[in-house]
């Protein structure tokens, strides 16, 4: 019999078995037992964390022969089917391959007809954020009136490229990452029942590696397993891995806290030993700063039982200064996203130490390492300021090089806040209608629901409701449940409940929507910042100097 990946064979089979999901298994067990089911699902979430898992699940519950209820036997022919993948009535359609509209209708069409086994039809489509516009249009109209025996479960990473229309009708169940004592308390009792040795602090190291996925944990356990020779040791897995021992991360800082450049450039090169992933040791470190700064700021925390190293963090927490320890957790984070424009990734993660040492906190005194004085943080006084000019890229022709030209925005200017009192009511015309763009603001409307007021034009007003024109462009957006949302925030601006009622824009003209004004705003910006850089006196030397030329589409208004 060919080997299974540990991932396979371990993949939860009950809901009693999942790892992590226990507000998803809560609200899915009491809708199969009590039988209020939804029609359509989605469940989101990071790679690994038991989306499709859980719809076979499901789709197991709905069907299995004994019953339908959160605990299917598993035993029958339906359950044993579905965990083999080849129920005929559970249809898994891997949306990232079948974009296209003419695959949805294909659903769409089978869907009518019965199923052939169980009770229910269960389509599982997986990443659906991957359908395109035009099937996501086939698709909706089933969403709204499903055929009684079919049911719907959506999976998705990246529930943000959903259409709203589509979520609006279904149940949203978010998935949450594993933590890594979850992962771990999964890898061994996995470990205890195929009988394999492993060391404690191996399975730390693979449960952090996992980030938050119990699927890529088992991966790295079955390589482990692999590279250890049937046994795990940290050892191995630190080689794997390349990542260092923590004892060592602790090292930098003890070095950093005593202020021994010497010390802290052999601790380095140590490190560099060991060939490591130095952005995975730049996490350590800033993971070990979280911890020292736990022990610091809050009270009665402690670090985990039974840790090697509580003792060393208790004494690094008493030596370092909290701020040193906000610094050093900025420059391990900037530095680990900064490592892809360094050299190489040594000198990048050496530079990032070295500039825990350069920047540590004085006491006020001429640094040991500089004569250069310490810079107190208060803010400079503010200047005049001095009038933007556009920034833009001129374009030497004879040698295909670019002049960026470009000057400073003016300085900002702190000003004190004053307390205020009441807001000022908002405008009003002679008809007793608000002034819409001054309500959209009063009202906080961001995101999609801001997308949809940008776009709207208020009509007139028919007792407590506000009568809104939208373009058939835009029409898509004004769905529940953004609607009764906008109302409700609408209503509190204007302190009386209202209801909003949207209508089509019957003019050929285009509508003044505050997007439309804002777009007419943008493009006289920078129709001017084109025409100051054709004026500016360096660019027009520059353009007779050298054959210069300002090139298209690179003069920006600052601001935007």
């Amino acid at each position: 019999m060919s080997y299974q990946v540990l991932a396979r064979k371990w993949r939860p089979r009950k809901f009693a078995e999942l790892v992590g999901q226990e507000h998803v298994v809560r609200a899915l067990s009491n809708a199969l037992d009590t039988g209020r089911m939804h029609h359509a699902y989605l469940f989101t979430g990071t790679r690994g964390v038991g989306k499709t898992t859980i719809a076979r699940i499901f789709a197991k519950s709905l069907n299995c022969e004994r019953g339908q209820s959160a605990e299917p036997c598993g035993e029958c022919a339906v359950c044993t089917s579905v965990d083999e993948g080849r129920f005929v009535d559970l249809l898994e359609i891997d949306a990232a391959s079948n974009t296209g509209v003419d695959d949805v209708r294909e659903v769409i069409e089978n869907a009518q007809y019965a199923p052939s086994r169980g009770r229910f039809k269960v389509y599982l489509v997986d990443e659906v954020h991957m359908l395109s516009k035009n099937a996501f249009n086939a698709l909706l109209k089933t969403l709204e009136e499903p055929p009684p025996h079919v049911k719907f479960l959506l999976a998705t990473t990246d529930p943000q490229k959903l259409p709203v229309t589509v979520l609006s009708r279904c149940l949203k169940f978010n998935l949450k990452r594993l933590l890594p004592d979850q992962i771990a308390g999964q890898m061994r009792h996995i470990l205890a029942a195929e009988n394999i040795s492993y060391e404690d602090a191996a399975i730390g190291e693979l449960a952090r590696a996992a980030d938050g996925s119990l699927r890529d944990g088992l991966s790295l356990l079955d390589q482990a397993i692999a590279y250890g020779g049937g046994a795990l040791h940290v050892d191995d897995v630190r080689t794997m891995l390349g990542s260092v021992a923590r004892g060592q991360v602790l090292g930098v800082l003890d070095a950093l806290a005593a202020d021994d450049g010497e010390r802290l450039l052999a601790e380095c090169t140590q490190i560099a030993s060991y060939s490591p992933d130095f952005g995975g040791v730049l996490d350590d470190l800033a993971s070990v700063l979280h911890r020292l700064q736990l022990i610091q700021l809050i009270p009665g925390y402690r670090p985990e039982e039974g840790s090697d190293d509580d003792g060393a963090l208790m004494a690094l927490a008493e030596r370092m200064a909290p701020e040193d320890v906000q610094l050093y957790y900025q420059i391990a984070t900037s530095g680990r996203r900064d490592l892809a424009l360094a050299p190489d990734a040594r000198t990048g993660f050496e530079m990032a130490i070295l500039r825990m040492l350069a920047f540590r906190p004085g006491d006020g005194a001429p640094s040991a390492r500089t004569s250069a004085p310490q810079v107190a943080s208060a803010p400079p006084a503010a200047k005049a300021p001095a009038p933007a000019r556009p920034s833009a890229a001129v374009e030497r022709s004879a040698e295909q090089t670019s002049v960026h030209v470009s000057q400073k925005p003016e300085p900002s200017v702190a000003v004190a806040n004053t307390p205020t009192s009441t807001p000022m009511p908002i405008a009003r015309d002679a008809d007793g209608m608000p002034d819409w763009d001054a309500l959209i603001e009063r009202a906080g409307l961001r995101g999609p629901l801001g997308l949809l007021a940008q776009n709207a034009v208020l009509r007139g007003r028919d007792g407590q409701t506000l009568v809104l024109a939208l373009q058939g462009a835009h029409m898509h957006l004004a769905v529940e449940p953004m609607v009764s949302q906008m109302e409700e925030r609408i209503g509190q601006a204007l302190g009386e409940r209202i209801r909003l009622r949207f209508v089509g824009n019957t003019s050929s003209a285009s509508p003044e929507t505050p997007a439309a004004r804002a777009a007419q705003a943008r493009d006289t910006a920078q129709a001017a910042a084109e025409q100051s850089i054709e004026n500016d006196t360096l660019v027009q030397s520059l353009k007779r100097e050298f054959g210069a030329r300002v090139v298209p589409q690179s003069v920006k208004p600052f601001g935007n």
